[in-house]
């Protein structure tokens, strides 16, 4: 007599390359990176422009990046927290819609203010992706392949941040801001569609129940952790310059003493490639140097960069971005790897906490940036920057000597603990 088996099917293996869901998972994060920050960073190339156009200062313009990068930063936890119910293709599915949906209004706007609404909306649903992504990859792909699968993530991310800065410019020069930002958000549906028809279904999500209480007291614990403290700090702080130099760096360039026109201002943010390469070779760094090695070589790159920038010559300003976008590329990665090295639970919301930390230093630095910039020119924003440098390096040193001191401390306790001494 035949027997019937009653044991539940198994998951298919995890995906690898060669598999076909591996490649369809892989290109539909690929695009989802595009069309995050394509749609995170649509102003930034195109701040110039609407000042004139809305007839506002550097200062009030920088806010339609500011808000959508601090929305991000208020939204990534809480959503990082829906997505361990929800499910992470769900998620960033909706995250996608709402964004593109918005998008599409935001070339719209008759006035600022509401232009800064719906960037701050936009930036809150988009950060359903990242909140989402590097989950559903370390639950879905094989470990060997992993590291492969997240590159290509960031990789869309830094494409889709360069190609959306400097398409902008261009359209911008040619048929004025709103169509640029109309541009856009019609990419952002296409990415959106071929996310959606590519993405495969996931086979080792298990929902979790919502438990508030438990989400905060794993978010309390990684702050009240003082070298996730440190790290978030450094993060931040390497974001503050970033942010500042690439939402201010449009105003030099458009004004004297280089008079660039927008699309050719716009162009520049091709250095942003750089930092593909950057945090590609950190773990070479790290092997070199060690982590904290590398975190003062990153700072002392970026320092120099900011400094070579101060000289009125446009080689000289793209040598410092290089310089600027290398060293933060580098001090990001080394800083957001040591973040789930530290993590011994909650990972998830470790990084998120990481992320938003990452993004309010995106948004404090593109709003004092161009505070400062307003005020008294590119030589004031440099020294913002200089100053959170300052403060990277006074936490890294601040880490070099507590780590000294545990090493001394647990040296004098084997040697007090060891026989016959």
């Amino acid at each position: 007599m035949a027997t019937v088996s009653t044991a539940a099917p198994s998951a298919p293996a995890l995906l690898s390359p060669g598999r076909p869901g591996y490649r369809r998972l892989s290109l539909a994060l690929f695009v989802a990176g595009i069309a995050t920050f394509a749609l995170l960073y649509s102003t930034q190339a195109l701040l110039p422009a609407i000042s004139d156009g809305l007839r506002v200062s550097p200062a009030d313009a920088s806010w339609t990046v500011a808000a959508a990068t601090g929305g991000l930063a208020v939204a990534v936890v809480p959503l990082s927290a829906l997505s361990e119910r929800f499910g992470r293709r769900s998620m960033m599915t909706a995250s996608l819609v709402v964004a593109v949906a918005v998008g599409l209004a935001v070339p719209f706007a008759p006035n600022l203010a509401l232009l800064v609404v719906l960037r701050a909306v936009q930036g809150a649903a988009l950060a359903g992706l990242p909140a989402s992504a590097m989950a559903f990859l370390a639950e879905e792909v094989e470990g060997r392949a992993l590291v492969s699968a997240i590159g290509l993530f960031v990789a869309g991310n830094s494409i889709g941040g360069m190609s959306g800065r400097i398409f902008t410019g261009w359209i911008s020069q040619a048929w004025g801001w709103r169509a640029a930002l109309l541009a856009v958000g019609v990419a952002a549906v296409a990415c959106a569609l071929v996310f959606r028809a590519m993405v495969p279904t996931p086979h080792r999500f298990t929902p979790r129940p919502l438990s508030p209480r438990g989400f905060a007291r794993t978010v309390g614990g990684h702050l009240a952790d003082p070298l996730l403290l440190r790290l978030y700090g450094i993060g931040a702080l390497f974001m503050v310059v970033f942010g500042g130099v690439y939402t201010v760096i449009g105003y030099r360039l458009t004004g004297a003493p280089f008079g660039l026109p927008q699309g050719i201002a716009g162009s520049v943010f091709v250095v942003y490639l750089v930092g593909t390469f950057a945090s590609a070779s950190s773990g070479r760094v790290v092997a070199a140097l060690g982590r904290r090695g590398a975190l003062y070589a990153a700072l002392s790159t970026t320092a120099a960069g900011l400094l070579v920038t101060l000289v009125d010559s446009l080689a000289a300003v793209v040598v410092g971005l290089v310089l600027i976008t290398a060293g933060f590329f580098t001090g990001h990665a080394v800083a957001s790897s040591s973040v789930s090295r530290t993590a011994t639970h909650g990972r998830a919301q470790a990084s998120a906490l990481y992320q938003a930390a990452y993004y309010l230093g995106s948004s404090a630095g593109g709003a004092i940036g161009a505070a400062a910039f307003h005020s008294a020119g590119w030589a004031a924003t440099v020294a913002m920057g200089l100053a959170a440098m300052a403060g990277v390096a006074g936490l890294t040193l601040y880490g070099t000597a507590a780590a000294r001191r545990a090493a001394r401390r647990a040296g004098a306790a084997e040697a007090a603990g060891a026989p016959g001494r």
